[in-house]
């Protein structure tokens, strides 16, 4: 499999920039709107890309998105999300993001200082169907959103067991760890990693003892090559493997991960036996105990042979804590562990149905609605906001999709007309549009069964009423007047 696109994207940089690793970032391209920015303390940051921020102010609208063309698929994503004061308030803002319609960050303000000033880097996998990734960034109350860059990389449509848990979630990194290196930590790497992960060290997440000190772990390592890396789907690099962590003792090896007890984790094991001494199966047997439940026994070398690589994985339930706990117990000899991941299993919202983006994506062109209002996106994703103003949503009759019910622009100053695709809006019930600006004939879809209310008061539209409005035995016009020279006013349907 070979990667087909990947995107760097120094969002805010006025130019392409080319960082210590030889990774060329992208001026900033895609956004739908906003202002760009420099962090306070530029020096601060070890690569220009981390340097450059784009925020979104409320005269952008309150959803704000990247939309970056590239063809279906999955995909790794990336962010760099950075305060840094640069506005110079002292107040990191709140806001939501999301990718594809589904929110799978929250921002909270005040940020712990560290990350105010320092940024932090969040990851995912997720599908994309529709020609573009959508990231978007939704301001809570006046806070702009913000961002630093943003990377995404097409990977194989089958890793991370795709095959089983489906398309119906969003995989969030809640910790992706490589055990016994210190040389992948947080921020961008040298090392290579085929998919554009990165990797940090394992060492923050050990559990700490009942008397409070961090268990013994010891550090091992081999320069010898490991097999059965780097292949598909998952092509996970051989330098993982190449270090490990162990500890003497019938206590066992544990890390603590935290969690979000709402949601269900993917939990992804990286063993290799990389101990020359252990020749046979059944020389280093462990068991894995996850929250005090034993879920596998691991015998490395009964699986794979010596310095090869070897994976497995669980999915965790029914959380009932902010941290899971995973336990390594020694049955025969001492456990081993070369990497340990962890992914949030975000379900996937509903989306719009795709005929009535276009259409909604027509009507904001051709209405000329102004950046303040944030049609930006999916019109009615992610369910839990109001996406669009002025737009209200409702399931479609199956519950597999949204669709536009209402839409409530009057007096918006707007100045265009209306688009021929507003038929494929064929569940809407009401429209108002009065009070504004409008011209042009009407669109001989306009009409739709569906329709109940229509207000196009107070406009400048001009040509004939289309006969899908004329000749309905269910809709009444107010006005005698059958032409439009000047307006079209109330038109309710009859019950």
């Amino acid at each position: 499999m070979k990667i087909g696109v990947s995107y760097y994207i120094d969002c805010g940089g006025p130019t392409n920039v080319t960082d210590p690793f030889n990774t060329t970032w992208l001026s900033d391209r895609f956004y739908s709107s906003g202002a760009t920015a420099v962090v306070s303390e530029p020096l601060h940051f070890s690569h220009p890309q981390e340097k450059t921020l784009r925020y979104f102010p409320l005269t952008s609208g309150k959803k704000n998105c990247y939309a970056v063309p590239l063809p279906d698929g999955r995909y790794y994503v990336r962010l760099f999300t950075v305060y840094d004061n640069y506005d110079g308030r002292s107040h990191p803002p709140s806001f939501d993001s999301s990718v594809e319609g589904t929110i799978v960050y929250s921002w909270h303000s005040p940020w712990p200082e560290t990350l105010a000033r320092d940024g932090a880097y969040s990851d995912l996998y997720a599908y994309v169907s529709d020609g573009h990734a959508e990231v978007c960034f939704y301001s809570i109350a006046t806070d702009p959103p913000v961002i630093g860059s943003l990377q995404i990389n097409q990977i194989d449509p089958l890793s991370y067991d795709a095959a089983t848990i489906g398309r119906k979630h969003i995989l969030v990194n809640y910790g992706r760890l490589t055990c016994g290196s210190d040389q992948w930590g947080p921020g961008f790497t040298k090392d290579t990693d085929f998919f554009g992960r990165f990797w940090q060290s394992d060492t923050e997440f050990h559990s700490q003892s009942s008397t409070g000190l961090v268990q013994a772990f010891r550090t091992v390592s081999t320069s010898n090559a490991i097999s059965r890396t780097n292949s598909p789907p998952n092509y996970f690099p051989a330098k993982l493997y190449q270090t490990a962590v162990t500890i003497g003792g019938d206590a066992g090896l544990e890390y603590e991960l935290p969690v979000d007890a709402k949601l269900d984790y993917l939990l992804w094991f990286h063993f290799a036996e990389i101990d020359p001494s252990v020749k046979a199966a059944g020389q280093r047997v462990f068991d894995v105990l996850v929250n005090g439940k034993n879920v596998n026994r691991i015998d490395i070398y009964k699986e794979v042979g010596g310095f090869a690589a070897y994976t497995w994985n669980y999915v965790v339930k029914n959380l009932s804590s902010i941290v899971l706990s995973v336990r390594l117990v020694p049955v025969v000899g001492t456990p081993v562990i070369s990497g340990l991941e962890n992914y949030a299993l975000v379900p996937v919202d509903l989306s719009t149905l795709p005929e009535q983006v276009i259409a909604m994506q027509a009507l904001k062109d051709s209405l000329r609605v102004p950046d303040r209002m944030g049609w930006n996106g999916d019109p009615c994703a992610p369910t839990s906001l109001d996406a669009w103003e002025g737009v209200t949503c409702h399931l479609n009759n199956n519950e597999t999709a949204l669709v536009i019910s209402q839409i409530d622009l009057g007096r918006q100053g707007l100045k265009g007309d209306i688009s021929d695709q507003i038929s494929l809006l064929a569940n809407l019930v009401s429209l108002n549009l009065s009070s504004n600006s409008l011209g042009g004939t009407l669109p001989s879809g306009l009409g739709q069964k569906s329709l109940m209310r229509l207000d196009l008061s107070n406009n400048q539209f001009t040509g004939s009423i289309p006969d899908s409005l004329a000749s309905s035995n269910l809709l009444q016009l107010l006005s005698s007047n059958i032409s439009i020279s000047t307006t079209i006013h109330h038109v309710n349907r009859s019950t």
